[in-house]
């Protein structure tokens, strides 16, 4: 099945140090107008200027402006960029800023990668599937903090080729959050939950909603797709470590009859180190942890071509 391909921009809302903003696709009518220079301080009446005086201000004016570029020079923001692959699909997908493949290897379906983006405002990131270009983003508006910026590529629908985006910008907090997606196509249903490991000394289990943020304590968890006959459709385990940003996605495609079906799955990223613990056990109480992120991942506006 051919795909079309599709062309997005990747709005990042810029955020506080202290808070977290969520990535949106827009469409944009073009590139901004650029900022003329600012005005000119104005001379008292009757005052001389002579052209010594002339060389000193202009000297002193490249003096502001360089000290200016020396400081923003220094403020150089750490954007981690993440990308999972949920689009179901026997071909692997590559990313590139740019004309520059970032991948190291083509993404298989249900696999992430990191990068160390050093991405600026109205650059664009490429996706291609095999060899086809499947979909494009603009970058605006990047955080002017560190940040984890995460995207996730999935199927639009189960009866088309065409691809979608979900997104998210992490906000910076000491415990361990978790963004909930939801990019299954298809008529079965499914639930997640995060619980203790089956040979925990405690038995917490709690419904993740989709479209949320949460944070944890850290510990060692299972994250299960629960279907309505209680049957467990899919299990992973994710290890919660503190000041990290994870992603759980249930995927999938129920296509028409005829094509290749991929049932309920999960994806988690990034899969933390078990001795980061330092063998502390998780807390008792409480599994997740009260946080004002909830539902801060927003719909996406797509203009598809």
């Amino acid at each position: 099945m051919k795909r079309a391909a599709v062309q997005f921009v990747f709005w990042l809302l810029a955020a506080s140090a202290s808070e977290g903003a969520a990535a949106r696709l827009s469409a944009l009518p073009g590139d901004e107008a650029g900022r003329g220079p600012g005005g000119n301080a104005s001379e008292a009446p009757g005052a001389k200027r002579s052209a010594n005086t002339s060389v000193e201000t202009d000297h002193l004016h490249a003096e502001v402006q360089g000290s200016r570029a020396a400081f923003l020079h220094t403020q150089q923001f750490s954007h981690r960029l993440r990308v999972c692959n949920a689009y179901p699909d026997s071909e692997a997908i590559d990313v590139f800023q740019g004309e520059t493949k970032i991948t190291d290897s083509p993404m298989s379906y249900k696999s992430c990668q990191e990068f160390p983006a050093k991405l600026k405002d109205g650059e664009k990131l490429h996706f291609e599937v095999g060899s086809e270009r499947a979909g494009s983003f603009t970058v605006s508006d990047l955080p002017r903090h560190d940040a984890v910026l995460m995207l996730v590529i999935y199927r639009h629908d189960a009866l088309t080729a065409q691809v979608a985006f979900e997104s998210h910008v992490f906000a910076k907090l000491v415990n361990a959050q978790i963004a909930v997606l939801d990019t299954y196509r298809g008529f079965a249903k499914g639930t997640p939950r995060i619980q203790d490991q089956t040979d925990a000394k405690t038995e917490r289990s709690e419904e993740l909603r989709f479209d949320s943020v949460v944070a944890v304590n850290p510990g060692v968890y299972e994250v299960v797709i629960e279907g309505p006959d209680s049957e467990i459709k899919a299990r992973q385990e994710l290890i919660a470590l503190n000041r990290e940003s994870y992603v759980v996605v249930r995927c999938g495609v129920e296509p028409p009859q005829g094509q290749e079906a991929y049932g309920q799955d999960l994806i988690i990223f990034p899969h933390s180190d078990a001795k980061a613990l330092l063998g502390g056990a998780p807390a008792r109480h409480p599994l997740l942890l009260p946080t004002w992120l909830g539902a801060v991942i927003i719909p996406l506006i797509a203009a598809w071509a």
